[in-house]
């Protein structure tokens, strides 16, 4: 199926099939959004509107629906086999979703009409960054937020990961381009909603394999390249209802 995007990067055959794995869903999704609900600074808004942004096949709905209990849960993807797998992930869950088929560069959404925005995993695949953060800002409701959960280029330049899967090399940020990058957005956040999750698999080099055999000790924040990046940033805000 032709994508949505003119500047969509196709991903890889073992790039597609691990992204509806039990190692995907279990120890990459599930832990990044237990992460980003633990960085909140304020209470949850209430029964909010949530946009998943580049949401694949799917995979994140349950632990999106399981933590914030939201009213309404939209779908976005460029890829029309993806969304056609998120359809069929949504009904085996029993979760109403709507979908659309969009380019984050180009978001087919309302002005200040989502609560949340969940970008999980998507900003490294793709060629317009600014404008896809633009658009994000746009569509979020004033006091709305932004899930932001990154790999950074200190990960995805790596010889395993441009071996198994496919990506746009020329826009790869470290955590500090992209913290600078939602901050110039508009975007407000402090250091306690910031986390650099330092995860086996996130491991430029061995996957964390020489620590896990305690032949070397982890580096603490600060004397590491960090691989991943998570941050709950706010659009400021006018007031929104909290539970």
């Amino acid at each position: 199926m032709k994508p949505l995007s003119d500047t969509y990067v196709e991903e890889t055959r073992f790039g597609f099939w691990f992204l509806r794995s039990h190692t995907w869903q279990h120890h990459v999704l599930r832990v990044a959004i237990n992460d980003l609900h633990g960085l909140f600074s304020d209470h949850l808004p209430c029964a909010p509107v949530i946009l998943d942004a580049g949401c694949g096949q799917g995979k994140s709905f349950q632990y999106l629906h399981k933590t914030f209990a939201p009213q309404r849960l939209i779908g976005l993807d460029a890829d029309p086999l993806s969304l056609e797998m998120s359809r069929a992930e949504a009904a085996r869950q029993g979760i109403d979703i709507e979908l659309i088929g969009s380019d984050c560069a180009q978001l087919d959404v309302p002005d200040d009409s989502v609560d949340i925005l969940f970008c999980h995993q998507t900003f490294h695949h793709l060629v317009q960054q600014d404008r896809a953060l633009a658009e994000f800002y746009r569509v979020l409701k004033p006091g709305g937020y932004l899930l932001f959960a990154e790999s950074t280029e200190a990960y995805i330049d790596t010889w395993v990961i441009r071996w198994l899967f496919r990506h746009p090399m020329h826009v790869q940020k470290s955590a500090a381009q992209y913290l600078d990058m939602i901050r110039d957005q508009g975007f407000e956040f402090d250091a306690q909603n910031v986390s650099y999750p330092y995860l086996w698999w996130s491991r430029s080099k061995d996957f964390g394999l020489l620590e896990r055999f305690g032949l070397r000790r982890p580096k603490p924040v600060g004397q590491r390249e960090e691989t991943l990046v998570n941050v709950v940033a706010r659009k400021p805000l006018t007031g929104t209802p909290t539970c």
